[in-house]
């Protein structure tokens, strides 16, 4: 990850080479910022920078033995903590035996989040954390001299899902941290980590994606034509991860996926109403989370256009066809219930629960609602 792979958060760049330039880099660094941020993106950025042999003004060469390195996260003075659980191949994993998935996964994934992860190791239904012999792994591992570099680092991704007998290590480690180590925590969220850590951490605040930022790198990146990039841009409100998703999906789709369901609880047809609860069931996991986020969206929007008549919502013809229709029954009274509901599959979705349950409860419990 380079600098320039980033889109947008010019002033954090800035921030971090001048920082790098002055001699003024705090041995540890947090870098924080939701889910579908660039915080582990822009530690990934920031380490190459310090690693490079022939820095440029504004990036990395490129061309250096160390940029080479890390362009596969191979660096021998790079050192990786992130959570772990059991998988079908390891039962309780370290970090060093997941290093070749962990490296794919932040290549490819860079802004994705805990369940991403688990899901790429296959342990989707598993409790994640960074256990207490990681802790001791950890010491070993920064008492060792720099092979390469000046420096030698550990990023340690998420934190706050530690173990406290770990995180009490991390505490003495960073109060007394060994010569020439630098520390890159990297959180989605910081409030969870101990105060004690967090004095000792310089922040290196990460804010969510502009509009127009996410809407160049769908562009870009994913060849999506630039109307229909801008309305994904608007949905996924600067979560780029999110906005992935979106991409990848058919948004016609969700639209009338969404609709339909709506109709269907509104009529209280529930024979017709358990058939679709039996397809959504069938639904790739991500497609009933992005179902979900179509439907929390579009709710937004049918309040945005019950108080702004209409002229602060960006929707296609279609999709505004539908929400004057919908803003007759979602109204100030309910929307609060409608998106704790919505929001509540979510949770249960992304832990393992039976989707038909989930969906058939949810689709009962809006029936009563715009009812």
């Amino acid at each position: 990850m380079y600098f320039r792979d980033i889109f947008g958060l010019e002033e954090i760049k800035r921030t971090l080479i001048t920082a790098l330039r002055q001699n003024h880099v705090a041995h540890a660094q947090l870098f924080a910022g939701a889910e579908g941020s660039a915080n582990l993106a822009m530690a990934l950025a920031y380490v190459r920078y310090i690693f490079c042999h022939n820095k440029g003004e504004y990036d990395s060469c490129g061309t250096c033995p160390a940029c080479r390195k890390l362009d596969k996260l191979t660096h021998p003075d790079l050192h990786f903590v992130f959570p772990t659980s059991s998988t079908p191949k390891i039962t309780k994993p370290l970090s060093q035996d997941l290093l070749k998935e962990w490296r794919e996964f932040a290549l490819q994934k860079t802004y994705a989040g805990i369940s991403e992860w688990l899901e790429h190791i296959g342990a989707e239904s598993k409790m994640p954390n960074i256990s207490a012999e990681e802790s001791r792994k950890i010491i070993t591992t920064l008492s060792l001299m720099p092979f390469e570099s000046d420096f030698k680092a550990m990023l340690i991704w998420l934190p706050e899902l530690m173990h406290p007998t770990a995180a009490n290590a991390l505490l003495k480690i960073l109060e007394e941290p060994p010569p020439q180590t630098l520390f890159f925590l990297v959180s989605q969220e910081p409030e969870k980590l101990l105060i004690t850590i967090l004095s000792r951490l310089q922040p290196v605040r990460i804010r969510n994606f502009k509009d127009s930022e996410v809407k160049e790198f769908l562009q870009e990146k994913m060849q999506v034509e630039p109307l229909r990039a801008e309305q994904i841009a608007h949905l996924a409100e600067g979560n780029l991860l999110k906005a992935q998703y979106l991409a990848q999906e058919i948004v016609d789709d969700n639209h009338s996926l969404f609709r339909n369901w709506m109709r269907i609880c509104y009529s209280r047809k529930y024979a017709e109403l358990c058939k679709m609860m039996e397809d959504f069931g069938k639904m790739p996991k991500e497609a009933q989370r992005n179902l979900l986020q179509y439907g929390l969206n579009m709710c937004q929007e049918t309040l945005v256009y019950r108080f702004a008549e209409g002229k602060l919502n960006r929707l296609s013809e279609e999709g505004m066809t539908f929400v004057q229709g919908f803003s007759k029954t979602i109204h100030t009274e309910n929307i609060a219930k409608f998106y704790e509901l919505l929001n509540n599959a979510i949770f249960h979705l992304e832990r393992n629960a039976n989707p038909k349950i989930v969906f058939l409860e949810t689709s009962l419990q809006i029936s009563q609602i715009i009812r």
